[in-house]
């Protein structure tokens, strides 16, 4: 387990396992997207009636098809990677009562997430937990924050598990969502 300067913030810190790499299926669906709505959009200069429902209806489709695929392609065909595996890793947060931060601190800091604490996430808290997770659980990497009056600051440094305790991470992160 490797840790790194509190000042630091998950999302914003690198690791030299992960990567960040052009996802080629999310560039294909982004191309397709574009594709289809600038079909879609040119379709209508062919029709006869260019001010009918159906018309208008086609023009603005194409219009969104055509920025829901730039918007993919600029912010959509990056993923996060993990190396040694080559399991695609998600990022996301999880929030927790402000009664639990210590254990929560604890556990982040020593490494023992396995165990059962009892601890529930919520919708939203004063505590928040951001994870960077691979699918296929072999890495993870958590950050502990504090809500203090308008801004989350860092409890803890980021801390990075690999293997057996990322399985346990893993473990622990299921355990403790809200249902």
């Amino acid at each position: 387990m490797a840790t790194q300067t509190i000042g630091a913030t998950l999302f914003a810190s690198s690791h030299p396992d992960i990567a960040k790499r052009t996802s080629v299926s999310g560039l294909i669906i982004s191309a397709v997207m574009l594709a289809a709505g600038i079909l879609v959009f040119f379709s209508v200069f062919e029709m006869n009636d260019k001010s009918s429902t159906l018309s208008m209806f086609l023009m603005v489709l194409g219009t969104a098809l055509a920025l829901l695929g730039v918007f993919r392609l600029f912010w959509k065909s990056r993923e996060i990677v993990y190396l040694p595996t080559g399991s695609v890793a998600k990022e996301r947060s999880l929030f927790f009562d402000l009664k639990h931060i210590g254990t929560l601190t604890e556990m982040i800091e020593n490494g023992r997430l396995g165990g059962e604490a009892g601890i529930k996430s919520e919708s939203s808290g004063n505590v928040r937990m951001d994870i960077l997770i691979s699918q296929d659980n072999q890495f993870a990497a958590l950050q502990l924050f504090q809500f203090v009056p308008y801004t989350y600051t860092p409890v803890t440094s980021v801390h990075y598990f690999a293997g057996s305790q990322a399985a346990a991470v893993s473990a622990f992160l299921s355990k403790c969502k809200a249902v």
